[in-house]
């Protein structure tokens, strides 16, 4: 594996965790398919690189943390119906990331507020604040050579990109280092959605 350049990893056994959401197998192939595009294009291997997702939570604990981590957010999670998630077109953060916009934003909102307390409890740990997901996205290409991003998003503001999934589970990831892969830690399953409560058998 290539990952053996610039191995630096979080100071006193720290580990980077992400809590994220991913797309249902359809869309995923679809997105996969944007990214190769991006990379045929403009020649940016971390389109290809990164697998598609949005990130819900970001941030560094100790590995001895993890189970009260992993006991809140299974708690906040249970209490969390399914939602749809519409992806609809292209956006960019200048200088350097190109993703897709998600429509509705509010259900990543709210689940950011409940997660505050998993946040609150890490940075009670002397701990740099974690990230909670303020604009929920799903990235095609990030780090991007400012003259790439500008190129990019001149071709990517004429294009058409929709699709929907429904989100049903949070995966919280975690690595050792910035170049590492990343390890599944844990699935959270949401209830089902509302609208399924009430379907007829």
């Amino acid at each position: 594996m290539e990952q053996t350049k610039n191995k630096q990893s979080f100071a006193g056994g720290l580990y980077e965790y992400l809590l994220v959401a991913n797309p249902d197998a359809a869309v995923y192939e679809k997105v996969m398919n944007e990214k190769q595009g991006f990379y045929e294009r403009y020649k940016e291997k971390v389109a290809i690189k990164t697998k598609p997702h949005i990130t819900v939570a970001n941030f560094l604990a100790m590995e001895n943390m993890e189970e009260t981590m992993i006991r809140w957010t299974q708690r906040i999670c249970s209490q969390q119906h399914s939602f749809n998630v519409v992806l609809n077109n292209y956006s960019g953060y200048p200088p350097h990331t190109i993703y897709l916009r998600v429509q509705n934003q509010q259900p990543f909102q709210q689940l950011a507020k409940s997660l505050k307390v998993i946040a609150d409890y890490i940075k009670g740990n002397n701990l740099p604040t974690p990230k909670l997901v303020g604009s929920p996205h799903l990235t095609i290409a990030r780090r991007l050579p400012e003259d790439v991003y500008s190129k990019a998003m001149m071709d990517y503001s004429q294009r058409d990109f929709h699709d929907s999934f429904m989100v049903n589970e949070l995966v919280l990831l975690k690595r050792k280092h910035q170049f590492d892969t990343c390890e599944k830690v844990m699935v959270f399953r949401f209830m089902p959605a509302v609208q399924d409560l009430f379907a007829t058998a």
